[in-house]
């Protein structure tokens, strides 16, 4: 940390650094040369006068309240005393400092958010389809993901995924699936990857998924499920909504983790949708009329996204146009 030395008389100013000796000391004229992250400790009307940029506590003598009230108003970080520092002022110092640091971190968080965005796939223009997708985080960070690349001509490969808990842990996995999903070929082969992975690295979280392939010009689909809920749905023009149960463990939790594929025909003007956990928040009842109230309303399109939701929330669905 820096010491920024004071242009005024200081009595106790000795004292001070003696108290304080890993600190850095700098000339006021050079602040500009110095790292503005880093945390400086310096008189409080030098503050008040020069009003630089540096993560800042202020000193102050017993008799400059106002001073020390203004200081606080432009950003200080703390306020002591010339005369009475803390018992530990060196102990205080890292308490500052570690709060400094995680106030930063929340402060990158819109911009972390608009980067997490820009993982997410790109359309794609196919042949015979059209891709549609929702994505609304509850917080900054989502856990819930989708992803879909062109494996050939005819072929796209997706996935809908749903990291266990939230914050930045949950994000950050999102990315790396993003990351490593690799040169995967088939569902099954996808899961058993991402799956081998994430017990060999020991991370506490699970995640579950639902991946799969299109073909676009035979309109068949084969897809995979990892212990994802809500399961994925087929709607069909004049038919009963089909639901694709199956019975499976999330990711991460077992390395001997057994993975069907399962395949069926997309018909004319069919539409395959796959959602996370959170798509069932805006419905109130149980686990069952939630999921009958989100059928209704997918089969009906008609579902909407509250503004405020307290779970990720993520769709993505592919609608045969012809």
């Amino acid at each position: 940390m820096y010491f920024i030395q004071p242009t005024r008389n200081i009595p106790n100013l000795e004292q001070v650094l003696d108290a304080l000796p890993s600190l850095h000391m700098i000339h006021i004229e050079d602040i500009h040369l110095y790292d503005p992250t880093i945390i400086a400790i310096a008189d409080v009307q030098d503050f008040l006068h020069h009003q630089w940029s540096l993560p800042t506590i202020v000193i102050a003598n017993e008799n400059e309240g106002t001073a020390l009230s203004q200081a606080w108003e432009m950003g200080a970080l703390a306020g002591w005393i010339w005369n009475r520092l803390p018992a530990h002022p060196e102990h205080s110092l890292q308490i500052i400092d570690a709060q400094y640091k995680r106030n930063q971190d929340s402060r990158d968080l819109p911009s972390a958010a608009e980067l997490q965005k820009k993982l997410l796939p790109n359309p794609l223009e196919l042949q015979n389809y059209q891709i549609e997708t929702l994505f609304q985080p509850s917080a900054y960070l989502s856990g819930d993901w989708y992803d879909y690349w062109k494996i050939s001509d005819k072929e796209v490969m997706f996935y809908l995924a749903d990291v266990s808990g939230h914050g930045v842990t949950s994000s950050l996995l999102t990315s790396w699936m993003a990351a490593f999903h690799g040169r995967s070929k088939t569902p099954r082969e996808l899961i058993k990857k991402l799956n081998g992975m994430l017990v060999q690295e020991n991370i506490e979280k699970h995640i579950t998924m639902i991946a799969g392939i299109l073909n676009v010009e035979t309109h068949s689909l084969r897809w995979s499920s990892a212990g994802h809920y809500p399961p994925a749905i087929i709607f069909e023009p004049d038919q009963v909504p089909r639901v694709l149960n199956t019975s499976s463990f999330p990711l991460g939790l077992t390395e001997d983790l057994e993975v069907e594929e399962f395949e069926c025909t997309l018909t004319r003007h069919a539409r395959f949708i796959i959602c996370s956990d959170g798509a069932l928040e805006p419905f109130d009842g149980g686990l069952n009329e939630q999921f009958a109230q989100l059928v209704y309303h997918l089969q009906n399109q008609s579902f909407q996204a509250p503004e405020h939701v307290a779970d990720d929330i993520a769709i993505l669905s592919f609608r045969r146009m012809n």
